[in-house]
């Protein structure tokens, strides 16, 4: 059983990250990704557990994920810390047409700032194909409009 300190949405970064995760799915779309008041700790806590998948990762050369809600965690089977140090591209199939897809929709969406509708397909960590649908991937944007990576949501799933 983990102790309470041990979870990932207690901590001051993630719980600053879930709020940069929700501002900007706000700043993109004009709606709200989570309908919850409450606390900083609270809302982090609430979309850390959401029945939906929501993850993000850095604008590294090669970008790490640095957020993947419980949901995230179980498909990819990875804990936050493996998680978390995690180039995204792993989670693409690696042959070079579905890396370069990846690519193109990260691309797109650095253009665009918001994409939706998307259906694709990712692996776990051991090699489960995974049809995402409903997909929603956007820019992480400050309030001052500066970026700080991407993040993506989906509630539809399918094992291949």
């Amino acid at each position: 059983m983990m102790n309470e300190n041990q979870f990932p949405w207690q901590r001051k970064a993630v719980i600053e990250h879930s709020e940069l995760i929700l501002f900007s799915y706000r700043y993109w779309t004009g709606k709200n990704l989570l309908e919850i008041n409450g606390t900083p700790e609270e809302i982090a806590r609430a979309l850390f557990e959401a029945s939906f998948a929501v993850l993000s990762h850095g604008m590294e050369e090669d970008p790490v994920y640095n957020y993947g809600n419980l949901k995230v965690m179980k498909l990819w089977e990875r804990d936050w810390e493996l998680l978390t140090r995690t180039p995204s591209r792993y989670s693409a199939e690696p042959k070079e047409e579905q890396q370069q897809e990846r690519y193109n929709l990260l691309h797109r969406t650095q253009q665009k700032g918001y994409l939706n509708n998307i259906e694709c397909v990712r692996l776990s960590k051991s090699g489960q194909r995974i049809l995402l649908s409903n997909l929603e991937v956007w820019d992480l944007v400050d309030r001052k409009g500066d970026r700080h990576g991407q993040a993506a949501t989906f509630d539809r799933w399918k094992y291949l």
